[in-house]
């Protein structure tokens, strides 16, 4: 199923200022929420996939697959991609008793049998299996239904939660997994659990149930998607420089086929950009993984993030009050959480870097509450500019390393002027 990509509100804007043009403030390292590894619609549209129809994934490149995939129903499109595995012989011969209703009794064995050789061995055919099944056991309920009119109705419910359970195949938060095909584009049916420890596809940092009733529109669902995998991603990767360049975030979202089968569930993962490239290592780095110094200082980090975060899409030359109000907004949290790393006890090795740190902060937040007070954009500008320079600065990179985290700032940082500045 292709999926046209929404337009999410997380998506980086045209770069501004100091790095790029005028760089919006998920671009900007340290405290990017999200751009230096490539916030959705960051490379364009979205890619997807789904289990069987069931599912589909949205990314940073929105191509979807090439070739025509299986649906719930069996149906493939034309020229399927080499070296796809075969279709599972139970299933399709269960898949021909159900439509004759010949032998129902045999087309259920032989479906719940594909079921689970196809779970196995990882083969196709889960939908032919599904609906032979479903067919077959029609056919038997209807025979039942002759000699009694007890136990067909608790035997139906009975299988519909059997079917949900095995087609609905979704990671937890936390795990690694590996795609049918090596690629996060395109559709699937069905993904293998593996170690984070070695090469994996995709790493799970968050689940999103939505609420029942009927099914929304894939927009819809892909909408939400967008807006809740990236305001999670900081719960669990709080460091934004430990994740590389090439990693993205994409999600696995019910299908229409998959939430009559009662599917609710969105799954939030990282994948490489690279189509062909994969992830070695897990990206989690929350307070599971993360010292209490650690910790105390990349909350501060996130807290900053949101922030910047909110920057206006107008440019100030375009409307300056509300630009002028969220510097406002930077000169505050930048207070907040400087006296939140002040106040905390840390190791001796970390104490004078930390204080570095936090006098560079309050330096920042000086140049923001000018922004805050500019009478015109050029003047903006030039505090805007000042402001940023804490975010991968010197002190910023000396507290990191005694701290034991990562001092490679993301891509994307740059000295580049701001727009219609000399330089």
């Amino acid at each position: 199923m292709s999926i046209p990509p929404p337009p999410g509100p997380q998506q980086p804007q045209e770069p501004q200022g100091p790095y790029g043009q005028y760089p919006a403030p998920q671009d900007q390292g340290l405290y990017g929420a999200q751009g230096h590894y490539g916030a959705q619609g960051h490379y364009g549209a979205q890619g997807h996939y789904g289990a069987q129809g069931h599912y589909s994934v949205q990314g940073p490149y929105g191509v979807p697959g090439p070739y025509g995939q299986q649906s719930p129903h069996g149906a493939w499109g034309p020229y399927p991609p080499p070296g796809l595995p075969p279709v599972n012989g139970a299933a399709i011969a269960a898949l021909v008793l159900g439509i004759l209703c010949f032998l129902p009794a045999v087309g259920l064995v032989l479906g719940l049998i594909a079921l689970r050789q196809i779970k196995r061995k990882g083969e196709r055919g889960k939908g032919m299996a599904i609906a032979g099944a479903v067919l077959s056991t029609v056919g038997l309920a209807l025979l039942t239904l002759t000699f009694s009119t007890g136990g067909a109705s608790d035997f139906w419910e009975g299988f519909k939660e059997g079917a949900r359970e095995s087609a609905i195949v979704s990671p937890d938060k936390g795990e690694c997994f590996d795609a049918p095909t090596g690629s996060l584009e395109g559709e699937t049916y069905d993904v293998e659990v593996v170690p984070c420890s070695g090469k994996h596809d995709g790493e799970v940092f968050a689940t999103v149930t939505l609420p029942g009733g009927t099914f929304p529109g894939d927009d819809h669902v892909a909408k939400v998607a967008d807006d809740e995998c990236y305001a999670l991603e900081p719960d669990y990767a709080m460091d934004s420089w430990a994740v590389p360049d090439d990693v993205d975030v994409y999600y696995l979202t019910p299908t229409r086929e998959s939430w009559a089968l009662g599917d609710r569930e969105i799954t939030c993962l990282f994948g490489n950009t690279d189509e062909k490239g994969s992830l070695t290592g897990s990206l989690r780095n929350d307070e599971t993984t993360l010292d209490a110094d650690q910790l105390a200082y990349l909350e501060t980090v996130v807290a900053i993030d949101a922030v910047m975060g909110e920057e206006p899409e107008a440019f100030p030359d375009e409307d300056l009050p509300v630009n002028q109000a969220w510097a406002q907004d930077m000169h505050d949290v930048l207070g907040e959480q400087g006296a939140a790393l002040e106040a905390h006890t840390w190791p001796a090795d970390a104490e004078r870097p930390m204080a570095a740190l936090v006098k560079e902060l309050a330096s920042a937040r000086e140049d923001w509450a000018k922004a805050a007070d500019a009478g015109d954009a050029d003047t903006f500008y030039a505090h805007y500019d000042q402001g940023y320079g804490f975010y991968d600065g010197q002190a910023t990179v000396t507290a990191r390393e005694a701290l034991g985290l990562d001092t490679s700032p993301p891509a994307g940082a740059s000295d580049e002027a701001a727009p219609d500045q000399e330089v």
